[in-house]
């Protein structure tokens, strides 16, 4: 597999121009398009993504280690389909929406200001991990792992107690109705 290091990709349509599958490292991607495109079996290694589109794009196989995405549409990406080992995301102000998480491993994971709705999170790993004022409206939360997770500044999450494992979670008196959705009470 060819390595790129040390790259800048600028103003790209890969929906136009081809990309290679191979492994980057230390790149920044600034303003491509990668929407619906074929990115599997690549690795990216300490790479930024800025500005970019990579909505609904196969990353079946692709490896993350250390990859941070800023200011990214990330519609209905599938993680779970990527390699696990190693894998090391960071998500700042990301539209991530529809985005899927099965069973992945997110201890080494950060999301600030980020708009997860509607994403799976079912049997995922997301102990320590900080949602610093992320959108969660209907991600779904199922045998996941929260242990340490803070919510302090999350909301719109519906969280079970009873089907995910909380202990030392961290959560808002605010966000205390998304405990508690299921009993359908009233909270005042």
């Amino acid at each position: 597999m060819q390595l790129i290091e040390d790259q800048s990709f600028e103003n790209i349509d890969f929906s136009v121009k081809s990309f290679d599958k191979a492994e980057y490292e230390n790149c920044m991607f600034e303003h491509c398009n990668f929407s619906e495109n074929d990115i599997s079996s690549c690795k990216f290694i300490d790479c930024v993504f800025r500005y970019c589109n990579l909505s609904m794009a196969n990353i079946s196989q692709s490896i993350f280690r250390d990859v941070r995405f800023a200011h990214c549409k990330i519609l209905g990406l599938r993680f779970d389909t990527c390699n696990p080992l190693g894998l090391s995301l960071s998500f700042e102000g990301c539209q991530l929406s529809h985005a899927s998480f099965y069973q992945i491993n997110l201890k080494k994971s950060s999301f600030k200001n980020t708009i997860l709705q509607e994403v799976d999170f079912v049997e995922s790993d997301l102990s320590g991990v900080v949602l610093d004022n992320c959108d969660l409206a209907n991600a779904v939360f199922e045998h996941s792992l929260l242990e340490k997770t803070d919510f302090r500044t999350a909301y719109n999450y519906t969280i079970d107690p009873e089907k995910n494992r909380l202990k030392k979670a961290q959560f808002s008196l605010s966000g205390i109705s998304g405990l508690l959705a299921k009993y359908d009470i009233d909270i005042s």
